[in-house]
């Protein structure tokens, strides 16, 4: 039997506004505010994943900045590893083009507001992704948690 892991790798993005809030996109397909991003695809790298769902999700051509956070954040029986990246300012939030089948709307909120509308373990990832930002430091976690 192979007990290798097979983890489901994802990567996003953590956009802000002039004033210092996180952009949060909510999605048609559950019923939880998320940040952009998605899965990454079979031979993309998590740079190319990132840059692939921010242009599809926001219309946006944005080329990812540093790596904030890496997360071992296994969900129900799947192992998952995600990537979130520093996605930088947006100045003119008029640009942003959602995909409709994927994304109902898009809100800036403080970091806090983040916190009350995430589910907790990415509560605990985006929080960890702000103090990296803040310190230039990429942190790696467990479950959302500096390990």
């Amino acid at each position: 039997m192979d007990h290798r892991s097979r983890p489901i790798s994802a990567a996003g993005a953590l956009f802000f506004d002039e004033t210092g809030r996180v952009l949060l996109v909510e999605p048609t397909y559950k019923p939880n505010w998320d940040i952009p991003g998605g899965v990454i695809e079979q031979g993309e790298t998590p740079t190319e994943a990132c840059r692939r769902e921010v242009e599809e999700e926001l219309g946006l051509r944005r080329e990812p900045g540093r790596l904030l956070v890496v997360d071992w954040a296994p969900n129900n029986d799947d192992d998952r590893i995600l990537f979130v990246f520093e996605g930088g300012l947006i100045t003119d939030p008029d640009a942003i083009r959602l995909q409709a089948a994927e994304l109902k709307s898009y809100e800036f909120v403080t970091p806090e507001e983040a916190q009350n509308r995430l589910i907790p373990r990415l509560a605990r990832r985006i929080h960890q992704a702000l103090r990296a930002r803040e310190s230039g430091v990429t942190r790696y976690l467990e479950h959302g948690s500096q390990a």
